[in-house]
């Protein structure tokens, strides 16, 4: 059954007009009235019931789509942990690549970071077109894979601001990928941890600099390691999202 993101109220037996996203999506797919859909709305915050609705087309416009939302399905298909992804982005299009896997692997969160090694250089305007467009792959990504909880894609910030606003609590553990000869794998560390989040930082490619690195343990960040071999950066973050979703494979209750 087509899935569609609904960032708005939905509740069963009201008839409404699907955003112009979802609706554009609908006509493409040379949808009809009368077929089932699925909708969600990205959360459960603001009074919304996050999970999934099913829904019928009532009409089709010329540019518009109206439905009438079926039945609530309490559905989660999240991982049992919440990792909040800090990466270093890399160059070209991988970044696009890494935010669709990094959301079908249940990412919460995704932060990108301007470091000293990082290519890619952007603010005002390029900045908030490159967000909205990352934002949107992610949004197609949970469309695509299942996910009923759209990933939040931050602003782009430099490493140091991101360091200064950054706080370290019991309710989250704050992991570093890192090569260096004190890093413990991170299945190991997986095996340990009790909380319920992470927050894991990844380079771009040659990886942080020495001295990010230190400033990184320096402010509570735990050193971590995906084996011997050196992964490309888009390949070391969904690594790491696979193994933490291999250790917490259900979404808590």
């Amino acid at each position: 059954m087509p899935r569609f993101f609904c960032p708005c109220s939905l509740f069963t037996g009201e008839t409404l007009e699907l955003p112009a996203g979802a609706a554009r999506h609908v006509q493409v797919l040379r949808l009809q009235p009368g077929d089932t859909i699925t909708l969600f709305n990205g959360d459960g915050d603001q009074g919304r019931p996050g999970g999934e609705f099913t829904a019928t087309i009532t009409r089709m416009g010329r540019s518009d789509v109206q439905v009438q939302v079926g039945d609530h399905h309490p559905i989660e298909r999240q991982i049992g942990c919440h990792v909040h992804l800090a990466v270093g982005v890399p160059a070209n299009d991988r970044m696009d690549w890494m935010i669709e896997k990094a959301t079908e692997l249940g990412v919460a969160s995704v932060q990108p970071l301007m470091t000293e090694r990082s290519v890619l250089r952007l603010d005002g305007a390029r900045a908030a077109k490159k967000l909205a467009h990352w934002q949107s792959i992610a949004v197609a990504a949970c469309e695509q894979c299942g996910g009923n909880q759209v990933p939040r894609i931050h602003p782009l910030t430099n490493l140091t601001e991101w360091f200064a606003g950054m706080s370290v609590d019991a309710t989250m553990s704050h992991w570093l990928l890192s090569l260096r000869d004190t890093s413990m794998p991170l299945a190991h560390r997986m095996q340990s941890s009790v909380a319920p989040g992470v927050t894991l930082l990844s380079g771009p490619e040659g990886g942080l600099s020495r001295a990010e690195e230190r400033a990184a343990i320096g402010r509570g960040m735990q050193a971590v390691n995906l084996g011997p071999r050196v992964l490309r950066a888009e390949t070391a973050a969904l690594a790491a999202l696979s193994v933490i979703g291999a250790a917490r494979p259900a979404y808590p209750p």
